[in-house]
C-alpha cells in the first residue's frame, strides 16, 4: 500500500509511473469505500484520480497554487495532502469538508463550494504574484460543467488579454475518450509544447520580420495553414480566440503523458496564459458510476457491492413539488419548468419526463434561468424555476429586477433550504428569507410537511405575481391540521393551539416547536404555535391576536436571524403598538460547518430541547 504512507505531496514524487499507477487504483478504492459510507461526490472525483496524480507530480503545492473549481473533483487531492485520517469523516463533523476549504489546509488555496468561480480566482493570485515579484504556478482546475456559467467566459476574456503566466485546466468528463485522443493528438499536442519547436516558431517570426512587406503576411499565412491542420484534429480554436494556448484534448488517465504535458506548461515562460484539456471518464473503476454518471454525481450513502442506497428518512419534497406541478401542467399549457443543471437534485425531472416541451436545463447559469423565465413570464406563461437556496444567491438581481420589478408569475422552487447537513457551509440555504424578504411584489412561502407543501403549489398556479416556495431535501406527513380540509389564502396562517408562550414557526421548525411545547408543558409552561406558512404577506390579524394574549412571542426559523421571519414579526408588532416580550430563534451569524444536519440544529439551538431551554430562560430574564 502507497496510500497509507502518503503524507504530503512531496512523497508521490518519489514513486515511478508503474507505481504512480497502483496508487491511482488505492485513491479510487479509498474513494468509493468512504463515499459508499458518508454520501458525497463520487463520479467526477473517480475520474479525477490521474490527472490530480499528475499535478502533484509536477507541481509543488502549496507554494504553487492549486484552484478548484466547486471542489466536485477534490477527493483524491485532499488525500495526497495529508488528510487520509480526517477523509474516513468525509462531511461529518470532525472530518474533511467536501469541498476545498483554505482554513482546513494551506493546500485548499481557495475555499469553493459554487461553480465557475476557479479561473477568476486564479487570475486573481496570478495578478497578485506578478505585483509582488513572485515566481510561483497558478493552476485553475475546472469541470466541463462549470464551463456552462457566464462567470468563467468573463475570467476566460479577462485572463486570455492579461499577459498573466497562469494555468486552466480543463477536466472534460461529459464524452467519451475519442479517436482525436490518442497518438496523434498527443503527437501533436506534444510538437506544439516542445521547446524545439517553440524556438523555430520565433526563430520564423523574427527572420520573416526582417523581410520589408512581405515577412509577416508570410508568418500569418503559415499560421493559418497550421491553424486548420490543427482543427482537424483538435477543435481549440475558440480557446486559441480569447487568448490562451491550448492544448489538447488529452488523456486524463494517461499518468506519463500527463505529467509530460503539464511540465512543459509550467515551463513554460510565454505571455500566454495554457489551458490544457483534458478528457477524462466519469465514474472511473466503479462500474455502476461508469454505467449510470450523473446518478452518482453526488451520492447518498449506498451499497458498494449493488451501488443500491442505504434507505433514508423522509420523503423528497422536491420529487412531491414537481409530480404536484406535472399534475396542475396537464390542464394548463402555460405551466414550464426550469433548472440550472440540477434536473435529478429539484426533482424537477419528473416534470421533464411528463412534459418534455415545457422543461428546460439551462446549466449552470442561475442568472439566465431566472431572466429566460421572467421572458416567457412575460409573454405569459407561468414558470416554475427550480434552483437550491444556497445557488438562487447568485440570480439575487434577477429576481428582484427582472421578475419582481416587472410584476411577472414565476415561481420559485426553493430546493435545500435551510441547513443541509454534510455539504456544509457553502450550501447552507439559510440566507433565502433575508435576501429575498426585502424585495417588493414578491410572496415567500414556507411549507411544514408534504401536505402543505402540495397545496402551495397549487396556489401558486392561480397568482397572477411573483412566489417563492422554499422547503429541505426531506420533508414528512405531519397528518390533518385544523385547516387540512380546505384551502387557504396568501398570507394566511394556521393556529395549531394556543398558550401563554405563542411560538410562531416556519416550515419544518412547525414540528419542532409542537415538540417544544410538550417539553413545556411538563415544566409547568402554557405554550401554544402557529404554523407561519407564509413568512411575506404575514398574517398580522393572527399574528396580533395572538400576541396581545401571550406573556411571551417566540419566532422559530432555519434561517439566519439577521433580515429574516423574526426581524418581520418584530416590525409587525412595532407598529401595531405591541409590546409582548419577544424571543427570535435561527440561524447565528455565522457559516455552519459541516456535520449531520441534527448536530448543525444542536450547534444552532433549534432542537426541542435547546428551543425549551431558550424560552424557561427568556422567561426567567422577564421575571
Amino acid at each position: 500500500m502507497y496510500l497509507e504512507n502518503i503524507n504530503d505531496p512531496s512523497d508521490i514524487k518519489k514513486l515511478n509511473i508503474k507505481q504512480l499507477r497502483v496508487l491511482a487504483e488505492e485513491l479510487r478504492t479509498e474513494i468509493i469505500k468512504v463515499v459508499s459510507d458518508r454520501g458525497g461526490h463520487l463520479a467526477s472525483n473517480l475520474g479525477m484520480v490521474e490527472l490530480t496524480l499528475a499535478i502533484h507530480y509536477v507541481f509543488d503545492a502549496p507554494e504553487d497554487k492549486l484552484v478548484f473549481d466547486v471542489g466536485h473533483q477534490c477527493y483524491a487531492h485532499k488525500l495526497l495532502t495529508g488528510r487520509y485520517q480526517g477523509f474516513q469523516k468525509l462531511r461529518g463533523k470532525g472530518g474533511v469538508s467536501g469541498f476545498p476549504q483554505a482554513e482546513e489546509s494551506e493546500y485548499d488555496a481557495f475555499t469553493a463550494g459554487h461553480a465557475s468561480t476557479a479561473i477568476s480566482a486564479a487570475l486573481g493570485m496570478a495578478r497578485t504574484r506578478d505585483i509582488m515579484g513572485g515566481d510561483y504556478s497558478v493552476v485553475a482546475l475546472v469541470g466541463d460543467g462549470a464551463l456552462t456559467g457566464g462567470m468563467c467566459y468573463e475570467a476566460l476574456n479577462d485572463a486570455g488579454q492579461s499577459g498573466a503566466r497562469m494555468i486552466v485546466i480543463l477536466n472534460d468528463n461529459a464524452m467519451s475518450i475519442s479517436r482525436n485522443v490518442g497518438a496523434m493528438s498527443n503527437y501533436l499536442t506534444g510538437l506544439r509544447q516542445s521547446v524545439t519547436y517553440r524556438a523555430i516558431k520565433r526563430g520564423i517570426r523574427r527572420g520573416l520580420n526582417r523581410i520589408p512587406h512581405v515577412g509577416m503576411p508570410v508568418f500569418r499565412f503559415l499560421e493559418k495553414v497550421r491553424d486548420f491542420l490543427k482543427s482537424l484534429f483538435v477543435d481549440g480554436k475558440f480557446f486559441d480566440a480569447l487568448g490562451f494556448s491550448y492544448i489538447g484534448p488529452i488523456d486524463g488517465h494517461d499518468i506519463k503523458h500527463l505529467i509530460r504535458v503539464l511540465r512543459r506548461a509550467r515551463d513554460s515562460r510565454d505571455p500566454e496564459p495554457v489551458l490544457i484539456h483534458a478528457v477524462t471518464q466519469k465514474g472511473r473503476g466503479y462500474t455502476p458510476a461508469e454505467e449510470h454518471p450523473d446518478e452518482y454525481h453526488g451520492v447518498a450513502p449506498f451499497l458498494v457491492e449493488s451501488g443500491e442506497a442505504r434507505k433514508s428518512g423522509g420523503i423528497a419534497m422536491g420529487q412531491v413539488a414537481a409530480r404536484q406541478l406535472a399534475e396542475l401542467a396537464e390542464n394548463d399549457i402555460r405551466i414550464c419548468a426550469v433548472t440550472a443543471a440540477m434536473a435529478g437534485g429539484t426533482g424537477l425531472d419528473v416534470f421533464g419526463e411528463a412534459h418534455p416541451q415545457r422543461f428546460f436545463d439551462v446549466g449552470i447559469a442561475e442568472e439566465h434561468a431566472v431572466t429566460m423565465a421572467a421572458g416567457m413570464a412575460s409573454q405569459g406563461m407561468k414558470p416554475y424555476v427550480g434552483i437550491y437556496s444556497t445557488f438562487l444567491q447568485r440570480a439575487y438581481d434577477q429576481i428582484a429586477m427582472d421578475v419582481c420589478r416587472n410584476g411577472l408569475p414565476v415561481t420559485f422552487l426553493i430546493d435545500r433550504a435551510g441547513l443541509v447537513g454534510g455539504d456544509g457551509a457553502t450550501h447552507q440555504g439559510v440566507f433565502d428569507l433575508s435576501y429575498l424578504r426585502s424585495i417588493p411584489n414578491l410572496v415567500i412561502a414556507s411549507p411544514r410537511d408534504v401536505r402543505d407543501l402540495k397545496k402551495l403549489v397549487a396556489l401558486s398556479a392561480t397568482l397572477d405575481q411573483p412566489m417563492a416556495i422554499r422547503y429541505p431535501k426531506n420533508g414528512e406527513d405531519m397528518g390533518p391540521g385544523i385547516q387540512a380540509q380546505r384551502d387557504f389564502g396568501i398570507g394566511e396562517w394556521e393556529l395549531l393551539s394556543s398558550g401563554d408562550v405563542m411560538i410562531f414557526a416556519v416550515g419544518r421548525m412547525v414540528q419542532l416547536a409542537m415538540q417544544a411545547t410538550i417539553e413545556l408543558m411538563g415544566k409547568g409552561v402554557s405554550a401554544g404555535v402557529a404554523d407561519a406558512r407564509f413568512i411575506k404577506p404575514l398574517d398580522e390579524k393572527l399574528l396580533t391576536e395572538q400576541a396581545r394574549r401571550a406573556k411571551l412571542v417566540v419566532t422559530v426559523e432555519e434561517n439566519v436571524l439577521a433580515g429574516g421571519f423574526g426581524e418581520g414579526v418584530l416590525d409587525a408588532l412595532s407598529l401595531a403598538g405591541i409590546e409582548t416580550p419577544t424571543l427570535c430563534l435561527g440561524v447565528p451569524d455565522r457559516f455552519v460547518s459541516h456535520a449531520s444536519t441534527a448536530e448543525q440544529l444542536e450547534a444552532c439551538g433549534l432542537t426541542p430541547l435547546k428551543i425549551t431551554d431558550s424560552i424557561l430562560k427568556r422567561l426567567g430574564e422577564l421575571k
